[in-house]
Formats: C-alpha cells, sequence, structure tokens
C-alpha cells in the first residue's frame, strides 16, 4: 500500500491516472467508475518509481522548531526557544522569542501566524471594501487545500491562514480579489477590471507567484 494513496472513482474518468499533490506529497488514484479496484492497486504498485522520484521534487517539510526560518510576509522570523519570562509566542522584530514546552512549539507559532494572519487580512479586507464601497460581514481564516480565498453571497470572506507566509503585495492581490466578489460574482471583464482599480496595479504577476510558490507555503509547519 502506498502511504497516503486516495482513490476516487469519477463519473467522467475514462482511464486510470495518479497525481502527486504538491501540497502534502499525498498519491491521487482516479479510476474510471467500473474499473476494478485490484487491477488499479497492482498498477499503482507497479508506478512507486515514478512515485518516489515525484516525491523527491517537493519540498519537503519545513516544521516550526528551535532556530527555523519562517517566511513571514516580506521577509523571516526566526524561532528564537526557549526564552525565559515568555509564556506563548511574542516578536522581537526578526525573531520569534517562544515560552512553554518543546512539545508544544509547534502549535503556539502556528497559533501566533493564524492570529497575525487573521489580523492583517482584517486591515487588508476593510481597506479594500471601503474603496469598493461595499460591506464584509465576516473575514474567517482557515487552511483549505484548493483555494487562498473565497467569497460568499452573505458577505462572508474566507482566507488560507498561510497568506501571510506569502509576500504582502501577494497576499494583498488576492484580497483585493475576493473583495471585488462582493460586486461581481464571477470572473468576467468587468470583475477583473475592478480587482485592478481596487489594487492599483495589474495583480496578474502576483497571481502567477502564488500558482508557481503556493504549494511551498503548504509546507510551512509540517514535519
Amino acid at each position: 500500500m502506498i502511504e497516503g494513496l486516495e482513490v476516487i472513482r469519477h463519473p467522467r474518468a475514462r482511464r486510470m491516472r495518479l497525481a502527486i499533490d504538491p501540497r502534502d506529497g499525498k498519491v491521487r488514484l482516479t479510476i474510471p467508475p467500473r474499473a476494478s479496484l485490484a487491477k488499479a492497486m497492482q498498477w499503482v504498485g507497479e508506478q512507486q518509481g515514478w512515485i518516489a522520484a515525484q516525491r523527491e521534487q517537493l519540498p519537503g517539510g519545513r516544521p516550526f522548531v528551535p532556530g527555523a526560518r519562517v517566511p513571514f510576509e516580506d521577509g523571516e522570523l526566526t524561532i528564537v526557544w526557549p526564552v525565559a519570562g515568555v509564556r506563548g509566542v511574542r516578536r522581537a522584530g526578526d525573531l520569534l522569542r517562544c515560552g512553554g514546552t518543546e512539545e508544544g512549539l509547534g502549535r503556539r507559532v502556528e497559533r501566533w501566524l493564524r492570529a497575525e494572519a487573521l489580523r492583517v487580512l482584517s486591515e487588508d479586507t476593510a481597506q479594500y471594501a471601503a474603496l469598493a464601497g461595499v460591506r464584509v460581514t465576516k473575514v474567517a481564516i482557515g487552511d483549505p487545500r484548493s483555494r487562498w480565498g473565497s467569497c460568499a453571497s452573505t458577505g462572508v470572506i474566507r482566507y488560507s491562514w498561510r497568506l501571510i507566509l506569502a509576500p504582502s503585495e501577494v497576499r494583498r492581490a488576492t484580497v483585493a480579489h475576493e473583495v471585488a466578489h462582493r460586486v461581481h460574482m464571477n470572473h468576467g471583464p468587468d470583475f477583473h477590471a475592478l480587482v485592478e482599480q481596487l489594487y492599483g496595479t495589474d495583480p496578474t504577476p502576483h497571481r502567477h507567484w502564488l500558482r508557481r510558490h503556493g504549494a511551498g507555503l503548504h509546507w510551512v509547519g509540517r514535519e
């Protein structure tokens, strides 16, 4: 059995297909609805060399451990542990000074990053919402695998907390994109024109940055 294998029977699949998720290294096997699972698993076993080669090209985990350098907006933060007299996590310039036990260090650092992400993304969203003349009912964060942001018709905008790990221009381009959906719930010409108007310049290079480098952000904090 391949570790991290996910089997999907797709109604429109005509043949078996393997793919490696660049965000976590999991293997996804897509098979036709009536395909033999036993034969599919045998075929997967024959592809172990290919799977191993693909996984070797992935960035690999970047756990939150003492001395680790964490991407943060336009720079990096270095985790310093242990720090006497500190409870939780405190930022001092480009240092994250951490107290507590080593076992819970990763959870505390991620909790701090999530809080910073919510604060900064809320500020960005309020700025662009004011420019667009729209109301955002709530800003929330999560850790979705396939989306950096989403906007509901109710006015709720959700973001990946990992945007705080990306350059600030990339993060703000994403926020402008989601706020523009409060006016246009589509991706038509008027929508893209509004995104550029809100952002102040063409956001395309920053959207492309996420396509090229976004998968690597999902490895930050992983073992």
